[in-house]
């Protein structure tokens, strides 16, 4: 798993270098943390990076639902589940 740079950056910069901070998210794949008085207040991160970071958690969220299944015997056989994919198509 690729590690993300982060940069702290305080709230003027993002006004007075905003085109800098977007520079460094999209081309340099920087996370940037912008503080209000030294302390985190928001993070700016590429459109693109966000999409992927929000896809990776859905699908750990239905991994964590599947395990959590797999755990509290909520499964069916292979065989028995496609069985009834099988049936559902012939009858749609």
């Amino acid at each position: 798993m690729l590690a993300l740079q982060e940069t702290i950056r305080p709230s003027a910069d993002l006004r007075n270098h905003y085109n800098e901070i977007s520079k460094q998210c999209r081309e340099d794949n920087e996370i940037v943390i912008i503080t209000v008085n030294g302390r985190g207040d928001t993070v700016s991160m590429a459109y693109e990076e966000y999409k992927r970071m929000k896809a990776r958690i859905e699908l750990l969220e239905i991994l964590a639902e599947a395990e959590d299944d797999v755990k509290n015997g909520r499964v069916a056989p292979v065989s028995e589940t496609f069985d009834s994919l099988r049936n559902l198509l012939w009858e749609g």
